[in-house]
């Protein structure tokens, strides 16, 4: 009796392992609904796959041509039209000049940068921790890869939304040359916010 069970259940073991076996190749061999099928018309609107499954290779735009969308958009040149305002009251204000060796630290996607290059000055380097070319470099705005006094100005205008203001501060003023000019944007603030600005730069004068 005990070997007609053995032999039941090896049978059923047998027939369950064959089940799963075929269940399992079916499942593999079966495409997702989830994924796009090959003849599927292409949808320009679409910049990613609409899953993991989809094959179609993804078609990247050329840097020069997305740059080119980017800086005809509204809100590239409406940024860059402010900054130019910004930069023309301190070249009224003998802050700055042509011939002005200018550091943007933080530089983002380089309005800044493109903005004063538009009015003429020819030494302008952006640097951000992620590189947005050619406007902007990748460099440590708390580690500047750059000598002591190698610069006329620094701007920035993300002081305050940096990991280590103070040390972003100091690597300002360590890379401008004596008499130069370290400047800050930020957004509207009361006089203590300005004082808690103006102490982070132990060795320069607020004007």
């Amino acid at each position: 009796m005990e070997k007609q069970i053995q032999k039941f259940q090896n049978e059923v073991s047998f027939v369950s392992i064959t089940i799963a076996t075929l269940i399992i190749t079916f499942l593999f061999l079966q495409t997702p609904k989830t994924c796009i099928p090959p003849s599927a018309l292409q949808k320009p609107h679409l910049r990613f796959p609409n899953s993991t499954c989809d094959s179609t290779p993804r078609h990247y735009l050329p840097l020069s041509k997305k740059n080119a969308r980017l800086w005809s958009s509204k809100s590239w040149m409406t940024q860059v039209s402010s900054f130019t305002q910004f930069f023309t009251q301190l070249y009224q204000n003998g802050l700055l000049k042509n011939h002005s060796k200018v550091l943007c630290v933080s530089a983002g996607a380089g309005h800044e940068v493109m903005a004063l290059s538009k009015m003429g000055l020819k030494n302008v380097i952006g640097v951000e921790l992620i590189e947005s070319l050619p406007l902007v470099s990748r460099a440590n705005p708390h580690n500047l890869p750059f000598f002591d006094g190698a610069f006329d100005v620094a701007f920035t205008g993300h002081l305050m939304v940096a990991l280590y203001p103070l040390r972003n501060a100091e690597e300002m003023e360590r890379t401008v040359r004596n008499g130069g000019v370290c400047v800050v944007v930020v957004d509207e603030c009361g006089e203590e916010e300005v004082k808690e600005i103006v102490r982070l730069f132990r060795r320069s004068l607020f004007i």
